[in-house]
């Protein structure tokens, strides 16, 4: 699929005269493109596509179409059928009324391209550049600042399933990669244990033999890996493993291997939530709690937006974190340059979030 800018296109007079006999008072979709111009180009989308190829569909427009379905809360296959039906939407894409609009999955591949290196910073910082011309953000002002919880893709695990499920992970991914390494190590009793997602329960049959028996399974696997010098090339699964194995276990005087348990316990402790893998299909994810009440695995997406009382709200930065950390509401500040933004953006432990997608497949 390769690009063809279409930017500089006006709306179709017929779309133009029916939009305004239909929307006098006019709506959301008919100002972006009115007092905008369309908030990016073609051209903007350049190097997301290859020059050869059969011509894909207006990125500036895909682009669009998720700014107005996140605004109106539309699903992809409701955004498809807007694109389709409505009539603010053609116009705020120059599209004549009888274009049949785009198939819904086009939404979800445009996200996946939006998802890779810092595509979603660069049209942000588009998007607010003419919101800036168009003098609806201005260089000093009043932002506001709050957050909330963004569930991690992963299924919620007790302590037993996590390093049960990252036993069987690991071996997954060795299995790919290096399948000869198995054939010593994995039989019939290892089949059985790690050969389908586990889902064990909070309360399992033989628990202190089953914790045993994983965290010895995960010892001997590791150390085969070292002796066969996997280790060194070892992904993303093994490395989850490693880490889990240490937040669950200990070796006590004698050598034993140990499950660890809390301080008040008598044990030598856990690991603090911040720094806990949750999943070893996701090792950003984190345990949260805000307040007493909330608590969930994945991350906290904190939102900026302007909050000057002679103006629009304008959503000026978002930024997701996979640590710990507790806000009572919204604070507000004032950003006086775009120098303080991007040094926020830079912060350490910050991950950038993307355009919403709808739930997709969750880890097992």
């Amino acid at each position: 699929m390769s690009l063809r800018p279409r930017s500089g296109e006006q709306v179709p007079s017929l779309t133009a005269q029916v939009t305004r006999a239909s929307n006098p008072d006019g709506a959301a979709a008919i100002w972006v493109r009115d007092r905008l111009d369309g908030l990016w180009r073609d051209e903007d989308f350049a190097d997301w596509y290859p020059r050869d190829g059969r011509p894909g569909l207006s990125p500036a427009q895909l682009a669009t179409v998720c700014v107005l379905q996140f605004l109106l809360g539309l699903s992809d296959r409701q955004a498809a059928e807007a694109v389709r039906c409505r009539i603010d939407f053609k116009y705020a894409m120059a599209m004549e009324l009888d274009d049949p609009g785009l198939h819904h999955s086009v939404l979800a591949d445009f996200r996946n391209r939006l998802a890779q290196g810092d595509r979603a910073d660069r049209l942000l910082d588009l998007a607010l550049a003419r919101l800036k011309e168009a003098g609806l953000v201005r260089e000093r002002t009043t932002q506001r600042t709050d957050s909330t919880h963004v569930l991690a893709a992963v299924r919620d695990l007790t302590r037993l399933e996590l390093i049960t499920e990252a036993v069987r992970a690991a071996l997954e991914e060795v299995a790919g990669a290096l399948p000869h390494l198995l054939d010593e190590l994995v039989d019939e009793d290892w089949g059985r244990r790690y050969g389908r997602p586990v889902r064990l329960g909070k309360n399992p049959t033989k628990p202190k033999t089953r914790i045993l028996a994983t965290g010895n399974d995960a010892v001997r696997l590791l150390e085969h890996l070292y002796r066969h010098g996997a280790d060194r090339t070892s992904g993303p699964r093994v490395q989850a493993l490693r880490q889990i194995m240490v937040q669950n276990y200990h070796r006590d005087a004698t050598g034993q291997l140990r499950w660890r348990t809390a301080e008040t316990e008598g044990g030598p402790g856990l690991p603090p939530s911040s720094a806990a893998v949750v999943s070893p299909y996701d090792t950003s994810a984190r345990y949260a709690r805000h307040g007493h009440i909330i608590t969930w695995k994945g991350f906290s997406a904190h939102l900026t937006e302007t909050c000057a009382p002679d103006g629009p709200n304008v959503i000026t930065d978002v930024a997701t974190t996979g640590h710990h950390a507790r806000q009572s509401g919204p604070a507000r500040h004032s950003y006086p340059s775009r120098t303080s933004r991007a040094a926020a953006r830079r912060a350490p432990g910050r991950r950038r979030l993307h355009l919403p997608a709808p739930p997709g497949a969750s880890h097992p």
